[in-house]
């Protein structure tokens, strides 16, 4: 559990370090701007609550896709193609941004220890 912990601290000193950086604050806000859009229009055309809308759409950039939400409608169909192209290579910018961050915390951390 104490592990668990620790990790939860660091992720979240992990946020603290992208937002001290601009360009990574600026896709880090892009990236939750993108998941908003998606999130705004799932709950209006398919119909979905809005915690419903926002995992879908964090499931369909991270492409983990459960299958357990999915559109229905025409328009949501067309709008999930496009999403998916432009949400993609953003959600892929970010992840990348936020392990380089990680990573850099962890070998300080481990630098300062030793």
């Amino acid at each position: 559990m104490l592990t668990f912990w620790l990790q939860v601290r660091r992720v979240g000193k992990t946020l603290v370090s992208i937002l001290k950086d601009e360009e990574s604050r600026s896709l880090l806000f892009l990236t939750l701007f993108i998941l908003l859009i998606g999130s705004m229009f799932y709950s209006q055309v398919e119909g979905f609550t809005f915690l419903d809308a926002f995992y879908f759409s964090f499931t369909t950039l991270t492409t983990i896709g459960f299958g357990d939400l999915y559109p229905v409608t025409a328009l949501g169909k067309i709008f999930t193609i496009l999403y998916t192209v432009i949400g993609l290579g953003l959600m892929g910018m970010f992840l990348t941004v936020f392990i380089n961050h990680y990573l850099n915390l962890t070998k300080k951390s481990r630098q300062s220890k030793s």
